[in-house]
């Protein structure tokens, strides 16, 4: 997959290192895959990725757009810790079905298939899309953007927080939405009887309800107000209902 860069954190330091700065326990990587972000320290998102074991090095997965700027804050947090941090060549396979020999699966839902960094192929002609839009998965750089909330975006749900693990940056602004009562706000499922452009406002009469991301067989992922999301909705000449929250 060309949109995704590897990153390879190596050095007696390694998990130690990633463990104060990711949301999810490191130490789960003896399972397999870990889905985790990084945030800001207001909390906010700056980046998603699976973290890979490799032997004694870890592996990133992180959008090939986002990379530059993952690596610069990770080489910020470096200090004296004993770890390197490289752009490596190895891509990523991706598949639906049973995980083969040698892959892993996508911790974030069953229905996302597995991942391989061995240099195998992937299985061609796979509607990522609407595997994403049915299973309510964000991606970078589309619903997941430098204003998000992980929470607001599904990532408890998606395996992507661990709030047991301890410090963390952005932990402080994350443990405290997750709370409150209900969040107001949040990725959801809806139902669309036409596409509309990425970014489109959803609206209730004149009142804005959310925005409209990824579309795919008459259904999208949509950034909601739930206390407007009651009803019949539009965006553009699209009609929009509510169907599942994420």
């Amino acid at each position: 997959m060309a949109d995704r860069t590897i990153l390879r954190i190596s050095g007696a330091d390694a998990r130690h290192f990633l463990q104060g700065l990711v949301t999810n326990d490191v130490e789960r990587l003896d399972q397999g895959l870990v889905y985790a972000a990084m945030l800001t320290p207001q909390g906010k998102y700056r980046a998603d990725f699976f973290i890979v074991p490799m032997g004694t090095d870890i592996l990133l997965d992180v959008d090939a757009a986002l990379a530059p700027g993952l690596k610069q804050a990770l080489t910020m947090y470096k200090l004296r810790s004993a770890v390197e941090i490289d752009e490596t060549d190895l891509t990523v396979a991706r598949g639906l079905g049973p995980v083969p020999d040698g892959a892993y699966a996508d911790p974030r839902d069953p229905t996302m298939g597995w991942r391989a960094y061995d240099g195998r192929q992937g299985d061609a002609d796979v509607d990522w899309d609407a595997v994403r839009v049915a299973a309510i998965v964000p991606e970078s750089g589309v619903e997941l953007t430098a204003d998000s909330f992980i929470l607001e975006m599904g990532f408890e749900r998606l395996h992507g927080v661990d709030f047991r693990k301890g410090c963390y940056v952005g932990q402080e602004v994350t443990a405290r939405m997750k709370h409150k009562t209900e969040l107001r706000k949040g990725l959801a499922q809806v139902d669309m009887s036409a596409p509309v452009p990425v970014g489109t406002e959803i609206l209730v009469g004149e009142k804005s309800a959310g925005t409209v991301f990824t579309q795919a067989q008459g259904h999208g992922l949509a950034y909601l107000r739930f206390d407007r999301a009651t009803g019949d909705m539009s965006a553009g000449d699209a009609e929009v209902r509510l169907t599942q929250k994420g």
